[in-house]
């Protein structure tokens, strides 16, 4: 697995994902079919997979955010626009105070968020088979019905 961020070096072209690339265009749906798991999704198979299976070219990834200097233009200005989010939690990019409030928010939102969806899929259980069965005898009543007449 590779280090969020990902690029590739090539012919003095820089390669890389964004959450718009991965998420909202026909070739990032085909890459979420491709990849086994949503970590590779912008690492450096991923980054070849998307841009036509190219070779050569240097890999290179980098999680300090410390300064825009470990990061080349093209990446720095997609930082700021906000083009990487969703794809990855960094630290270095957050204030103290909001690393401290994403700490102590995610889990316990996460834990309802199971517990919602838990629920939401036994209701769904619970429904789907009467629902099915009312929809076959239906069914069945309304063929009949056609063919005799």
């Amino acid at each position: 697995m590779c280090d969020f961020i990902s690029w590739i070096e090539k012919d003095g072209q820089v390669y890389y994902l964004t959450y718009r690339d991965i998420y909202n265009t026909r070739r990032g749906k085909e890459l979420r079919n491709h990849c086994k798991s949503k970590d590779d999704l912008s690492g450096h198979g991923a980054i070849r997979y998307y841009y036509d299976n190219f070779i050569g070219g240097a890999q290179k990834e980098c999680t300090d955010f410390t300064t825009p200097a470990n990061f080349p233009p093209e990446i720095v200005e997609d930082i700021k626009a906000g083009k990487f989010r969703g794809l990855g939690i960094n630290k270095e990019l957050l204030t103290a105070p909001a690393w401290k409030f994403y700490e102590e928010t995610y889990a316990p939102a996460l834990k309802l968020y199971r517990e919602t969806e838990a629920q939401a899929w036994k209701l769904y259980e619970e429904t789907y088979a009467p629902a099915w069965k009312l929809y076959e005898e239906t069914k069945a009543q309304a063929l009949k019905l056609y063919e005799e007449t």
